[in-house]
């Protein structure tokens, strides 16, 4: 049970890291992210990775997952779930506890769950080919490999063309696969009331472009990313740079940026409502309530 894996869900802005980072304290634990584009290096404010918050007093919490990649590379769920074995294997090797924390429903269900994921290359022109494509066309095109037994394949755009890339390596090649063991891990999610998750949503995202995003987005275009890798990530990556190359007013920039983060948020909910119905519980813990009676709440789960 010392050893058992910790796990921190819940939607963007209910505090998951601050929290983690106090629990990881207390357990002298490490954190292992599962946050899909904090792994990208130069991706700092509109990802928000805050950096400082993983320090408690004067001690450093270590911290994994973050500013592995370069960005503008393309990195799968094959590759998360190789990289997350890896350091838990690493940490558990000094014995410490892992406590993996973040709002990729994906990632984390991927390593609980042990998936059996393919070993596929990118196909970069394969993906140019569906860039633009809507998710029904794209969905036509997967069905075309083979019958959708689930929609998680065309949740999202970047989901389908992951799929079709990878149905259509199998339909020319024998693909390996690598096996990686479910794991028992006691699921905390930090559950936020959808009003006030709306408004740190929109106080967070007016600080972040204070704090500089539009001069970040900027500073990786100049760095040699290109646009449609910027847009690619979505979110604050895709909107901004739409407003820094031209194609949206500041102000069509910060109403859509707004109204898609609100949408992300439910869509996480939506997952992580998904993956208990798949066997997987969550103890839910009111993100409103000061952190020591959230510290409290997750210790008592944990010491059931």
């Amino acid at each position: 049970m010392q050893n058992r894996l910790i796990t921190i869900v819940g939607p963007t802005a209910s505090g998951k890291t601050s929290f983690a980072v106090r629990l990881a304290h207390l357990l002298e634990a490490e954190i292992i992210s599962a946050d899909s584009r904090q792994i990208y290096r130069g991706m700092d404010i509109g990802t928000g990775k805050d950096l400082s918050e993983y320090r408690v007093g004067d001690k450093a919490i270590p911290y994994h997952m973050i500013d592995i990649r370069d960005a503008g590379e393309k990195y799968t769920l094959f590759d998360y779930q190789h990289d997350f074995h890896a350091v838990l294997q690493r940490i558990q090797s000094r014995n410490k506890r892992a406590i993996l924390c973040g709002g990729t429903g994906l990632y984390v269900e991927s390593v609980l769950k042990g998936y059996h994921l393919p070993d596929v290359p990118i196909n970069a022109e394969l993906r140019k080919s569906l860039e633009g494509k809507s998710l029904q066309e794209l969905a036509e095109i997967l069905q075309s490999y083979r019958k959708l037994h689930n929609t998680t394949d065309i949740d999202t755009e970047q989901r389908a063309i992951r799929a079709i890339e990878i149905a259509s390596y199998q339909a020319n090649q024998s693909v390996s696969e690598t096996s990686f063991p479910p794991l028992k891990s006691c699921v905390l999610g930090l559950m936020i009331d959808r009003d006030l998750r709306r408004a740190k949503i929109t106080r967070r995202l007016k600080a972040r472009l204070q704090e500089g995003m539009i001069e970040e987005v900027k500073g990786l275009l100049e760095a040699g990313i290109s646009a449609d890798d910027l847009i690619y990530y979505g979110l604050e990556y895709k909107y901004v740079t739409l407003h820094v190359i031209g194609e949206l007013s500041f102000e069509a920039m910060y109403t859509k940026l707004e109204i898609a983060i609100h949408q992300f948020a439910k869509r996480q909910m939506t997952w992580f409502r998904g993956m208990e119905r798949r066997g997987i519980p969550i103890h839910w813990i009111d993100a409103s309530l000061p952190e020591d009676q959230k510290i409290e709440a997750a210790l008592s789960y944990l010491n059931r």
